[in-house]
């Protein structure tokens, strides 16, 4: 890791988190139930992986799958039937609440990475405050999708991913607590390992509040739609009867999973492009080497920021960018690494934003990669053999591979007020849905 990023401290604020009583799958039907996030599945993937499977929680986060194709997602009927296998589950006793509120552990093991997060309830109005910090902008219809979902189960399904800068004190909880017997254990068909521990011992409890009141930001990692959805709704209850009616209902909060920084993995997020905006290939490979420094010999993996790989016609080459497009004090020298001569600030130092600003929009005329329908982004779990093939399908011209954004970069963004572009940041491995609800 790099030195950690000036912090904006926020005068009196802190973090709150609470326990709660979270809905849990029964042990032995976990491996059945917990299935990757709604949002990183394709309806088809949906529908696949939860025929067959009645107790895939994937009829609860994406219950379009169950109904007639050509059914409009944002359907009444959608959310009631998605209600309707979330009591299901209830019914038969699949899922299960806890009878007091607690905290809970999560680990996950993916090939030789380990990660271990506390899951507890967020605060909304901590969210709302700025204490909760974001680096995303959010889409309306995305964000009123995850409204009527919460709204139409009364609960939380899909936690929302934040991330701290740790603690020895914590960090010395969870390893004892992680030593003990775990709840559930289960390795996913994708190979990632889940555990979860359970903290219900009053004292432990205490010590993790207390805790975090000494941390001045939580960072969303991953969830952003998730929390701002959750916010909407507490707000909506608010208005509707009171702030302590929305706080005893549990719509205050929202279902969080807090990991340290250094544990997080962070994957990149490659683009592929459909066309070369009228140039040939020749002619692109000429203005590229214009801004970059262009080598045809070395592995298509980035190895340090301002790098990346780029794929066209069959063949991989190494980009790196020259000075004067980082805005150095030297414009003849290209940049590798870290480098203290940059002069932009957070967002403007990110690789996702040179490309789009020195390369995407001037060259191939890619002016919002958030509307385009000309570009198409591939999370860095696909590797490069998916870049491949897009483009040797002839159905994409060309593709960047990029080099994952580091924790302190989000951060700093985070820090500044700043929104990182689109698709900047892929985590992995991702927090499975349905391992833990949250019932408001």
């Amino acid at each position: 890791m790099r030195g950690r990023a000036a912090v904006r401290i926020l005068p009196g604020f802190m973090a709150t988190i609470k326990p709660f009583a979270a809905l849990r799958p029964s042990v032995r039907l976990a491996r059945q139930i917990c299935e990757l996030p709604y949002d990183v599945l394709s309806l088809d993937e949906a529908r696949g992986l939860a025929a067959g499977n009645p107790l895939s929680f994937l009829h609860v986060s994406r219950p379009e799958a169950d109904l007639p194709p050509g059914t409009d997602t944002h359907a009444p009927e959608v959310y009631a039937k998605g209600l309707e296998n979330f009591q299901k589950l209830i019914s038969q006793g699949a899922l299960k609440q806890d009878s007091q509120p607690c905290f809970y552990l999560y680990r996950q093991i993916a090939g030789g990475h380990s990660q271990t997060g506390l899951v507890a309830a967020a605060s909304c109005q901590e969210y709302l405050r700025g204490v909760i910090k974001k680096h995303e902008l959010t889409r309306p219809d995305k964000e009123d999708d995850r409204v009527r979902h919460i709204e139409a189960l009364n609960a939380q399904t899909g936690p929302v991913f934040l991330a701290h800068r740790g603690g020895e004190a914590l960090d010395q909880l969870v390893a004892k607590k992680v030593s003990g017997q775990p709840d559930v254990d289960f390795t996913a068909a994708d190979g990632v390992r889940h555990t979860s521990w359970t903290i219900s011992d009053a004292d432990e409890i205490k010590f993790i509040e207390q805790t975090f009141t000494g941390i001045q930001q939580l960072y969303i990692a991953d969830g952003h739609h998730r929390s701002a959805a959750a916010a909407r709704v507490y707000l909506k209850r608010k208005a509707e009867g009171g702030n302590r009616k929305a706080e005893a209902d549990g719509s205050g909060f929202f279902l969080a999973v807090i990991f340290p920084q250094d544990q997080m993995r962070i994957l990149p997020y490659n683009r592929v492009l459909k066309d070369l905006n009228g140039w040939t290939p020749a002619q692109v490979l000429e203005i590229l080497g214009e801004a970059f420094a262009i080598s045809g010999d070395v592995p298509p993996a980035p190895a340090h920021r301002h790098e990346f790989g780029f794929y066209m016609q069959g063949k991989w080459r190494l980009l790196i960018f020259r000075g004067k497009f980082l805005r150095l004090d030297n414009p003849d020298e290209n940049l590798r690494a870290d480098s203290s001569q940059e002069k932009t600030n957070p967002v403007e130092s990110l690789d996702a934003t040179l490309l789009q600003k020195n390369i995407l929009a001037p060259v191939f005329g890619i002016n919002d990669p958030r509307t385009s329908d000309r570009i198409h982004f591939v999370g860095g779990i696909r590797g490069t053999a998916e870049l491949e093939r897009l483009v040797d399908s002839g159905e994409y011209a060309c593709a960047f591979l990029m080099f994952p954004t580091g924790m302190d970069d989000l951060m700093a963004v985070a820090d500044a007020g700043g929104i990182m572009p689109p698709k900047s940041t892929w985590f992995e491995p991702k927090l499975r849905d349905g391992m833990f609800c949250h019932l408001i």
